[in-house]
């Protein structure tokens, strides 16, 4: 994890970002974490660290690693959004009980896009693939 923060910081510092402790921090979080958190997990978990830091600064700080291709924010309609700093081609299961959301590898499929674009007449910048289920915490059952 280290190699991917000391990376992630050297972007941020060609992009003319300024290195504050709490975007140090933030970044470390994200980086560290598997959970896709929310912006108010985030600020939970830095909120002792940092007792002068808001949830504008965690909102402002992820706008910013957004715009320099660092974090992916997740979307689900009226929900928070979750924040994902595996910018890694890869997919979402999502637990329909709880909104645990995990990471699985499955090959990309380009595909899709040309399909989508042919029958659309899109232009096709993307697209995001997620999976939903229960998992094992809720349903009582351990992962093989």
């Amino acid at each position: 994890m280290a190699a991917q923060l000391e990376q992630a910081l050297a972007k941020l510092k060609t992009t003319g970002v300024r290195m504050t402790p709490q975007r140090h921090a933030i970044l470390s979080y994200l980086l560290d974490s598997m959970t896709h958190p929310t912006a108010d997990d985030i600020y939970k978990s830095l909120e002792s660290k940092f007792p002068n830091m808001s949830v504008a600064t965690v909102y402002n700080n992820l706008k910013v690693f957004i715009e320099s291709g660092l974090v992916r924010e997740l979307t689900y309609g009226d929900s928070s959004s979750r924040f994902d700093a595996d910018m890694t081609d890869h997919y979402h299961a999502v637990c329909e009980v709880c909104g645990k959301i995990a990471d699985f590898e499955y090959p990309p499929l380009h595909d899709i896009e040309t399909t989508a674009a042919g029958q659309t007449g899109f232009q096709v910048g993307g697209y995001r693939l997620e999976v939903y289920g229960v998992c094992p915490d809720c349903t009582g059952v351990t992962k093989h």
